[in-house]
């Protein structure tokens, strides 16, 4: 047990503990002479000046493997035409369609898959290609809107959003003609939407308005030409209502 007189400012420890002062218990004050001050900060100084260029050495290096594109093969068929190519692993596969390619038909319009400008058929099921790296695409079919029909010889994808003007721009087109083509594929297997499940039709349901607009719902049209978009699908569909 301690007690503490403050009139004395001392410590007194009990049984027999010899009365200490409290200024015994302040560390000593440090004095340093002018010349004492000067080399310490010259030692300091000579560390930093010792670790600086390898803290810029080592940050160079990580900025050059950062920078420096490491190169793979792939092999991809893309609209029935295989290619052989050499990409830069970052490259998007979007990238590799219209820059390396001259695919310029696939849209580059938020480049966060979010918007469905980019959507292309990897092995017939629609994907975001800003969101698709090329090297994971090797080996797989690829078709764009080129790939559906020319303009001599229109697909019927393509025939049924032009017969409902199912565009205005038209940025957002190409990636709302892939997606449907794949949607309407989606429906013949079966696969079901949000709107199967809540309307109770979990087998083969009908492709309604609701269900369409679904379905549909990953690509946007900032024109908003939604109602002649699902006119569109209704008729590639095959005319359910």
């Amino acid at each position: 047990m301690k007690n503490f007189t403050d009139e004395q400012d001392e410590i007194v420890l009990e049984g027999g503990g010899e009365d200490r002062s409290a200024e015994e218990f302040c560390p000593p004050e440090v004095e340093l002479s002018r010349r004492e001050f000067l080399a310490a900060s010259g030692v300091l100084a000579a560390g930093v000046a010792a670790w600086l260029p390898r803290m810029a050495e080592a940050q160079a290096k990580a900025q050059a493997a950062t920078t420096t594109p490491v190169m793979a093969a792939i092999a991809i068929t893309i609209n029935g035409k295989m290619h052989s190519l050499q990409v830069d692993t970052r490259t998007s596969l979007l990238d590799l369609l219209r820059e390396n390619l001259d695919l310029t038909g696939s849209k580059k319009g938020c480049d966060h898959g979010q918007c469905g400008a980019c959507t292309v058929l990897m092995n017939g099921r629609r994907v975001n290609s800003c969101l698709t790296l090329a090297v994971a695409a090797s080996g797989a079919e690829i078709t764009t809107i080129e790939g559906l029909g020319t303009p001599e010889k229109l697909g019927p994808a393509q025939r049924a959003f032009l017969e409902h003007d199912g565009f205005q721009c038209g940025y957002c087109t190409p990636g709302q003609i892939c997606s449907a083509t794949a949607m309407v594929e989606e429906a013949k297997r079966g696969d079901l939407s949000l709107v199967s499940w809540e309307s109770g039709k979990s087998r083969h349901p009908t492709l309604t308005d609701a269900e369409i607009k679904e379905r549909m719902a990953g690509n946007i049209c900032r024109c908003g030409a939604y109602p002649n978009i699902v006119a569109a699908v209704r008729q590639l569909a095959g005319g359910a209502a």
